[in-house]
Parts: C-alpha cells; sequence; structure tokens
C-alpha cells in the first residue's frame, strides 16, 4: 500500500491526538529509516530519545529474540531472573541503592511523585493531605490528570479538568521565586535538567546547583526528570551531571529499552524508595522480564559503545556547524550533547513548514513549542551523518 493510502486508514480509525508529518515507516536501521515507498531518511528525533542506541541495534534485537522464547511477562506476584540483575545494574552505575521499574515515562513521573508525597508525610511530618510539589514553567513530563495539572502548556490541559491539586508553578531558572515558593508543606521540586518539549532549554549556569542546595536547605527532595535528556542524550549520562549534584531521585525511561520495549525507572536511596510496602504501588508489566533484559542490553550498548561520549563530541560538532549557517529566520541554536534547538524568529512562520521541508530532502525531525526545531539523533550518528545532513538544513533555513 501507498503512503497516502496507509495515511487514510489511520486517520479514519484512529483518533487524532498527534499530528506527525506525513510518511510512513516500515523498516529502520542506525540512523536510518525507510518509507513504505521506499525512500530513505536520517531520523533526527531518535523517537524523542527513545533509541539513543540507534534503531534495532542487533544486540538489544537479539536479547529481545533471545528472551521472548525463554518467558516475558510474570507479573510481580513472582519473581523472575531479570529484574533483579537490572536493578543491582542500574544502582551500582548511577550510585542509587534503589530502583522501582514501571514502563512508561509518565507512570515512573507519577511512581516519583507518590513517592515524594509518602515520604512527605511518614518522614518528614507534612501534615497529611498538604503535601506541595513545585514544578517549573514549560515542563513536560507526561499527560496522566496528575501531571497535566502542573503544566503550563494550555493544550494539555483543556477539556480535561478538574485538576490534581497540590502543585506549584516556578518559573525554569528563577532561584529566588524558587526559595520563596517554598513551605513547611513543600515535599518536592520535580525538575527536567533539561527542557525537551518546552523547547530545548539549557537552564542558565549555576542554576541547578543553586535549586539544588534550596531543597537541601530546606529539606525537599530534589528529582530529576530525565527520561528525555539522560542515558547519554546531552552527553553525560544524565544531564545533572554537568552541575555535578546527586538529585534525591532520577526518572529514566525512553532509551532505558533502547526503543524497543516500554521501561521507565526511579532510582533514589533507601531512605525514599523504602517509604513503598506492599500494595502500595505497582504495575502488571513493570519489572517484566522481556523488558528488564532488553534493559539490561541497551544499558550495556551505550557504555561498551561508547555513545555517551561520542554525544559529546557529535553533538558539540553538530551545533558547531549549525552555527555556520547564516539565516535571517535562526534566533539560536542551544543544547547539550545531541540534544539540539534551533529557535526560529516567530516572522519565519512556525517550525512545522521547515520540518516538512527537511522531510522532502530525506531528513526527518520534528517541531516544538511552534517556533522550535529539535535536532535529536540516535547516538550512533557520525560526523560524515551529520556533515549530509547539514546540506539539507542549509538549504531549508535559508527557504523564504
Amino acid at each position: 500500500m501507498t503512503t497516502r493510502e496507509i495515511i487514510a486508514i489511520e486517520d479514519r480509525f484512529g483518533a487524532h491526538n498527534y499530528h506527525p508529518l506525513d510518511v510512513v515507516i516500515e523498516k529502520a536501521k542506525g540512523v536510518w529509516v525507510w518509507d513504505v515507498d521506499g525512500n530513505k531518511y536520517l531520523d533526527c528525533l531518535a523517537a524523542y530519545s527513545a533509541v539513543n542506541q540507534g534503531h534495532c541495534h542487533p544486540r538489544i534485537v537479539n536479547k529481545a529474540k533471545e528472551q521472548l522464547e525463554k518467558v516475558t511477562l510474570t507479573s510481580r506476584a513472582f519473581r523472575n531472573d531479570q529484574l533483579p540483575f537490572l536493578c543491582k545494574e542500574l544502582c551500582e552505575l548511577t550510585g542509587y541503592e534503589m530502583m522501582l521499574p514501571m514502563n512508561s515515562g509518565a507512570e515512573a513521573v507519577e511512581t516519583a511523585l507518590k513517592m515524594a508525597r509518602k515520604w512527605g508525610y511518614k518522614v518528614k511530618g507534612v501534615e497529611e493531605n498538604n503535601a506541595e510539589i513545585i514544578c517549573c514553567t514549560n515542563n513536560f513530563s507526561g499527560r496522566t490528570i496528575s501531571i497535566i495539572s502542573f503544566s503550563t502548556e494550555e493544550q494539555y490541559k483543556d477539556g480535561f479538568g478538574p485538576f490534581t491539586p497540590g502543585f506549584k508553578i516556578v518559573p525554569y531558572g528563577d532561584v529566588e521565586l524558587l526559595e520563596q515558593m517554598i513551605s513547611i508543606n513543600t515535599v518536592a521540586l520535580l525538575i527536567e535538567p533539561i527542557q525537551g518539549e518546552g523547547g530545548v532549554i539549557v537552564p542558565p549556569e549555576g542554576y541547578l546547583q543553586k535549586a539544588f542546595e534550596i531543597c537541601r536547605k530546606n529539606n525537599v527532595l530534589f528529582i530529576a526528570d530525565e527520561i528525555q535528556s539522560g542515558l547519554g542524550r546531552s552527553g553525560k549520562l544524565f544531564a545533572f551531571e554537568y552541575e555535578k549534584i546527586r538529585p534525591d531521585a532520577v526518572i529514566i525511561g525512553k532509551a532505558l529499552s533502547g526503543g524497543c520495549y516500554p521501561v521507565s525507572a526511579v532510582l533514589a536511596d533507601r531512605a525514599l524508595l523504602g517509604v513503598f510496602n506492599p500494595g502500595d504501588h505497582g504495575s502488571t508489566f513493570g519489572g517484566n522480564p522481556l523488558g528488564a533484559a532488553i534493559a539490561r542490553e541497551s544499558i550495556k550498548v551505550l557504555l561498551e559503545e561508547k555513545l555517551v561520549e561520542n554525544s559529546f563530541e557529535m553533538g558539540n560538532y553538530f551545533r558547531a556547524r549549525l552555527a555556520e549557517i547564516k539565516s535571517k529566520h535562526v534566533k539560536e541554536v542551544r543544547g547539550k550533547g545531541l540534544f539540539i534547538g534551533v529557535e526560529l524568529y516567530p516572522e519565519a512562520g512556525g517550525a512545522r513548514r521547515f520540518c516538512e521541508a527537511l522531510k522532502n530532502r530525506g531528513l526527518l525531525c520534528k517541531e516544538t513549542h511552534t517556533n522550535v526545531i529539535r535536532f535529536a539523533p540516535p547516538l550512533v550518528i557520525t560526523k560524515e551523518e551529520i556533515d549530509w545532513a547539514m546540506e539539507k538544513v542549509a538549504e531549508v533555513l535559508v527557504m523564504e
């Protein structure tokens, strides 16, 4: 079937909760994908950073096949022989004492919210039902009711109230207002070290360090949402490492499974994750042996193939090449590692048309917050592939 025929089927039978570019991908390998009409594209989105290891990485695919023939799901009613080792390996890698596995990033965020509230009541001594969690403007952590309750994007909230109480919003990057907003009921600050959906916003230098110190001084948990910025995307294993802090908890997902299966987790010390008792929280699929086996191999690929280091090196090269392009449309190029945003002036007519023009030239990326083109290719990308992409980007950024 052709692209047009398949799109017609999706438009008829599928809910219209996304606005994708009109390309129908049928196979992928590394940084490249092919559509049903045989066209080849360089993927510069990496499924919103879920395929940091590259599409269909052979080691991860083989591990998935191997586990599929053994056991895929036991639920947490029984134990399996993969989850314990994923827990151990993640804790040894990151230095945290415990992990709690889930599936989607949003589920992991909900887990962290529950952990913070229960810690607030049982450990900090906040009066029951009064816990407050501080979040930042332009945040994005998912689309559940609780999560959109602290979103500042009106579209995410339109028609979905009433909203979950207990959240305060502070401008991203403003430490003075953060300190003023903390009360005796504040249990946590939930923050993205680099905001992805917000437009690849890198906070002012020193902001995370100061915010961390304020939280420490006030006995408030500092929870880093590294679902999109973590696991090598920023050129470090975690983006918070740029400011040499150790969050009280870290939320991870997306690339934790190399794009082969939904796996997420919350990492924290025993004093935090230890507040959960049997029955407090759970998931039928969370921690399943298939997902755990895939995640274990995905982490090994990241480390053994030095993809974090490649992200740092190629990210610097990618941004330098972008900065060379002279375009009246470009307001700013920013990012860390291979997490890059090109902000356009409003007069450019929005980033969507540039993304569509790039698609027509064989390069896939996606707009965010109307005026930002986000570039986030798999971390296996090479200089030669970046050079190829820059020819297309240069053509498009100078168009009228």
